[in-house]
């Protein structure tokens, strides 16, 4: 199946073109010209998704779930056009995207059988004590309830599963919320097709056409409108802290202060303990080489700091990462303003003093090639901008002087996503020192493994304390994320005739 996009907006069923247009910067084929979102087309998505909420969160649990698992059938049979355009789009390799694409149609259907279980309910019941001395107890039921249309914002490093039908819209869906995406302009021909497929399935399954709609490009102002919306209850977010913390300022400052779901990323530093380093510094060098250029070191997990003790094994583990690291050539990068950043990045940690460059390299254009730097703990601590996130394939090393020094540093990091220990046996001692302090740093402890795989499981948390989120007991990965767009009321003493049906 090919595809050639039309460039307009899905709003409420229809799909709308305006005068004002912006194109693609695909790697590879023809540019495409897409129309550009306004603040009207807002009004319009969000007052159809309000009149939505009212029949599609009185839908049964079972017809949500139908519905969730029609987009994920609709989504794989464009499996071929998703995967030209979104390649093309992004650069990323056509493997990536399949299995992109499968992580969005699972999840969408571990969504669908979360919900028909209806366990996430969380379905609570005090029994009437008519006889209770002084007073009589009334019945009071409890159960979790959807809280309205949402806003979803695309981001540009998951073009599938993070974006038009990725888990924040999911997880709503699944809720029982109408969602509203804005698209993000790295990929708009990729959000078009997919929001065809959840299109497809709102016929397909009689779903209220306001159920969904998608906002292509469009200026600040757009994202501005979206997040202050009146009918807008909450947002989900995945992007840069500076974009996500104006956002969320915003949700904030709002009449109706709403909650925004902001995963904004994070260095996700490893700790690797020194029985480990001493049994396998090669390996774990190699290992790390590896997880910092996947997908062109694009993902949020990215690990981007190596904590290590200096001496013998720590110069094994740099050489070895170095070694490992020139194997690898440029990659391409989402958009040129994502390779722009990254080389600003690079020339933050060649302007100072206290970074030794192990591994400097030139990139240019819209590709970026891996770079490796090192310091101590003690100016990583004293220069904050060491500690901010380089979205691309660069690392750091930081050198302590012992075990005391590593547990300062430790608790001088800010959030984080992940935190990592590699670690043997004879470490354990180290490491249960070091877990009562990264579990406070991060929403995700790994031991032996590297953080850039997020398993889309009923367990997983992909949060965490500020900056790495914006709300640190929220997680926008896994079945845990439909709390956000659910909150719990009350029911007392209500007649079974009202109660009939609810939740089912």
């Amino acid at each position: 199946m090919s595809f050639t996009p039309h460039g307009k907006h899905l709003i409420a069923g229809s799909w709308i073109g305006t005068d004002a247009q912006f194109q693609n910067e695909p790697v590879r084929g023809a540019a495409h010209s897409f129309s550009v979102g306004t603040v009207d087309l807002v009004d319009r998505a969000c007052a159809a998704a309000e009149d939505a909420f009212w029949s599609y969160s009185a839908l049964p649990r079972g017809a949500r779930a139908d519905f969730l698992d029609a987009i994920a059938d609709e989504i794989e049979s464009r499996a071929e056009a998703i995967t030209e355009i979104g390649s093309a789009e992004t650069g990323l390799p056509e493997a990536r995207l399949e299995g992109e694409r499968g992580r969005t149609t699972g999840q969408l259907r571990l969504f669908a059988d979360h919900i028909r279980k209806g366990d996430y309910l969380d379905r609570r019941v005090d029994a009437a004590l008519p006889d209770r001395k002084p007073a009589p107890r009334p019945e009071i039921r409890m159960i979790q309830r959807p809280i309205g249309p949402v806003a979803v914002f695309g981001a540009s490093n998951f073009p599938l599963a993070f974006s038009t039908a990725g888990g924040d819209t999911a997880a709503a869906l699944a809720a029982g919320c109408p969602v509203v995406v804005k698209g993000h302009s790295a990929h708009p021909g990729t959000a078009e097709i997919v929001a065809e497929a959840v299109h497809a399935a709102i016929g397909r399954c009689g779903i209220h056409p306001g159920t969904f709609s998608l906002i292509q490009g469009g200026r600040r102002d757009v994202g501005a409108a979206l997040v202050q919306h009146p009918l807008i209850k909450a947002v989900g977010f995945t992007g840069s802290l500076a974009g996500g913390r104006a956002l969320f300022d915003l949700c904030a400052a709002r009449p109706e202060p709403i909650p925004f779901f902001g995963e904004l990323g994070s260095v996700n530093p490893m700790f690797l303990l020194p029985h480990a380093m001493a049994a396998r510094a090669d390996e774990l060098g190699r290992g790390w080489a590896g997880s910092l250029t996947m997908g062109a070191g694009q993902f949020c997990t990215n690990p981007g700091i190596a904590v290590v003790t200096e001496g013998a094994d720590a110069d094994r583990f740099v050489a070895a990462t170095r070694a490992a690291l020139e194997q690898v050539g440029p990659q391409a990068m989402l958009t040129e303003g994502i390779a722009s950043a990254y080389r600003a990045g690079q020339q933050r940690f060649e302007s100072r003093n206290a970074v030794t460059p192990v591994m400097s390299t030139h990139s240019e254009g819209r590709t970026a090639s891996p770079n490796l730097y090192q310091t101590t703990a003690d100016a990583y601590l004293q220069d904050h901008a060491l500690g901010e996130e380089v979205f691309g394939p660069l690392g750091l090393v930081v050198r302590v002087r012992d075990f005391s020094e590593m547990e300062r540093l430790a608790r001088g990091f800010e959030g984080q996503l992940t935190a990592t220990m590699h670690l043997d046996d004879a470490d354990i001692e180290d490491a249960r020192r070091l877990l009562p302090i990264l579990e406070r740093k991060a929403g995700r402890v790994l031991v032996n493994g590297f953080p850039t795989g997020v398993e889309v499981v009923d367990s997983m948390v992909h949060g965490g304390p500020y900056p790495a989120s914006t709300n640190f007991g929220a997680t926008s990965v896994g079945t845990l994320s439909i709390r956000r767009f659910l909150r719990p009321v009350a029911y007392q003493n209500l007649p079974e005739a009202l109660l009939a049906g609810l939740g089912d």
